[in-house]
């Protein structure tokens, strides 16, 4: 696997940003891996205002962004602000 280096950007910066509509990840094993660090990020956004790092794409390159998660759709990861990234363009979550 190639090592992939990812930009930090401010989450305020992130609704400016275009998502294309194909998954990142490769499998449905890493797929359900994604979902189940969403909800542990959301339990700790929700319980004690937790910041966790997201990995994700958009349409010209791999970002980070440190924020805390307040609500997890079947598509969408809603960040404070109304901010939303579409959870097929998350690689993985950092707690």
């Amino acid at each position: 696997m190639v090592a992939t280096e990812f930009q930090a950007i401010e989450k305020e910066q992130i609704e400016n940003l275009k998502f294309p509509s194909t998954e990142v990840l490769s499998s449905t094993e890493k797929i359900d891996e994604r979902h189940a660090e969403l909800n542990r990020a959301l339990t700790l956004g929700n319980r004690e205002h937790t910041k966790i790092k997201i990995y994700f794409e958009d349409d010209s390159s791999c970002k980070v962004v440190e924020t805390t998660v307040w609500g997890v759709t079947d598509k969408r990861v809603i960040l404070k602000q109304g901010v939303v990234i579409p959870i097929h363009r998350v690689h993985s979550v950092k707690l």
